[in-house]
């Protein structure tokens, strides 16, 4: 396997996604605003969509694949994967009955702000009965690409995702002929996109693997191992996804917050999709068979370079989030009723996330080191007190900064889980850095400073053509990206921060 070219051929993918995500908020932004109907639509959508990135990005993998990998052989495997297959169906189906009959309660507990409005309550309530099928759908299309992430086969289960941002956007392209029936539509997108998916996903997965349920599950050893090393994985992989909740329950309270979270949310997600899941998802199969056939010259050289690669992707985002959050939520989202005092709002919220976003990468990576190993407890034990703390911390300052603490608190506690795991793999000795890694870290720093002090002025440059009411400052955008990226590239090549030769060699 190669890392670089298997992360290449999953962000790739990623990348389109999230680029038609990005057009899809636009039109939500454009249709919607940060308004109440788009607060009401968000939590409807957050409620699957958070399951379905604690399924899909990683968490799944983190249980499924170190057992299934390990099994001796393909009809073991099989008979492994088919007692899964129909214990999730069964599982699924009785909590998505659960959620339809206890709606009202559930969206209570997810908004708990919207109590005092009526209106607002009730269309979340309604929203969340349409939507809440797509977590059935989305779990079992999860189960599918874990499948053919266990044979190396990334690109297929990456792709999936661009069905539901192509459904979303072909519902938003008739927003003025359907009016206040929009938010309606795009709900029903939502679960009927988890259809496509799954169906999309079977087509490529029976190749390895011939799904049958059954009622008569045998659980055995290696099943109830699967079960109790999920929950875990589900909080510790998804820590980031159930910090984003928390502060989805606790921002509920402040009219308009949960836009503004979550459109900040989106900008920093396309980084975090490659400099942390992307990574982590494609090391874990390999890494696994390494750990378990104990070569450990390999495991060292491939969880160096997983750290190496993540570190260099998300420390220029870093930097560029914290020069340019204004400008960038402006020139991505500040249309039609997305006004300007929506645009400070969002900005302010994605500089605090972009101080955090090397240390959500980072939970991915360390996190994939102890699932490699069987190990689901620990990451969930240090998960379970980052999450209390930025629990905590949103709490006690809510009332005095408002909805900035969110983004502040998730910030701490996730650099609190990065280091903590950091330092239980080293006392572990799970992990120890190469002098290559040491290097090439110093390097990346220099770097990711260079890019930064060319970034600033490239945004000073074009600061006027930045202004709220341009109408093409997404293009200059684009422009300053696409500039900041190459002189990144340029530099990191010229200093050995980055060695053209990496991309060829086998881990």
């Amino acid at each position: 396997m190669n890392i670089i070219k298997s992360t290449g051929t999953f962000s790739f993918f990623t990348i389109i996604s999230r680029l038609l995500g990005y057009l899809r908020d636009i039109l939500i932004a454009i249709f919607l605003g940060a308004g109440p109907i788009a607060d009401a639509f968000f939590v409807a959508f957050r409620i699957p969509n958070t399951f379905r990135r604690l399924f899909s990005e990683g968490t799944f993998n983190a249980a499924f694949i170190p057992s299934y990998s390990s099994l001796p052989n393909k009809k073991k495997a099989e008979y492994f994967a088919n007692n899964i297959f129909s214990l999730l169906i069964i599982g699924l189906l009785f909590f998505i009955i659960l959620i339809e009959i206890l709606a009202p309660l559930f969206v209570f507990l997810i908004a708990p702000g919207f109590e005092g409005d009526y209106e607002k309550m009730q269309l979340a309530i309604n929203l969340t009965r349409i939507t809440i099928p797509f977590l059935l759908f989305i779990s079992l299309a999860s189960f599918f690409s874990a499948i053919l992430n266990s044979h190396n086969k990334f690109a297929i289960a990456s792709a999936a995702p661009i069905i539901l941002n192509i459904l979303l956007i072909g519902v938003l392209l008739f927003g003025k002929i359907l009016n206040d029936q929009l938010v309606y539509y795009l709900s029903f997108a939502v679960t009927l996109s988890g259809v496509f998916q799954l169906i999309f996903l079977y087509f490529f997965v029976k190749k390895y693997y011939s799904p049958q349920f059954t009622v008569i599950i045998n659980i055995s050893k290696k099943v109830k191992v699967f079960f109790k090393k999920l929950l875990p994985s589900i909080f510790s992989s998804g820590v980031t996804q159930i910090n984003i909740l928390v502060g989805t329950i606790i921002a509920s309270f402040q009219a308009n917050a949960v836009s503004y979270l979550y459109y900040a949310d989106r900008v920093y997600q396309i980084n975090l999709a490659i400099a942390g899941i992307a990574i982590g998802t494609v090391i874990l199969p390999q890494l696994s068979k390494y750990v378990h056939n104990k070569k450990l010259k390999k495991i060292d050289l491939i969880q160096n370079k997983a750290l190496e690669l993540s570190l260099f992707l998300s420390i220029p985002a870093t930097i560029a989030l914290l020069i340019a959050s204004e400008e960038i939520i402006s020139s991505l989202f500040g249309y039609g009723s997305f006004d300007e005092e929506s645009v400070k709002n969002s900005a302010k919220a994605l500089f605090y996330f972009g101080l955090g976003l090397p240390a959500f990468s980072l939970i991915k990576v360390f996190s994939a080191f102890f699932f490699a190993r069987h190990d689901t407890k620990i990451p969930f034990y240090i998960s379970l007190i980052s999450v209390s703390l930025n629990i905590l911390i949103s709490i006690v300052f809510f009332r005095e900064i408002g909805f900035l603490i969110i983004p502040i608190a998730t910030t701490i506690s996730s650099w609190f889980n990065a280091i903590v795991l950091f330092f239980v793999l080293k006392n572990r000795k799970l992990f120890s850095f190469n002098l290559l890694f040491i290097s090439r870290f110093f390097k990346i720093l220099i770097a990711s400073a260079l890019m930064g002090i060319f970034f600033y002025y490239l945004i000073h440059f074009f600061h006027d053509k930045f202004l709220f009411e341009q109408v093409l400052k997404s293009l200059y955008l684009i422009g300053s990206v696409i500039l900041g990226m190459t002189f990144y590239i340029f530099v990191s090549i010229f200093i050995k921060a980055f060695n053209i030769g990496d991309i060829s060699l086998k881990y």
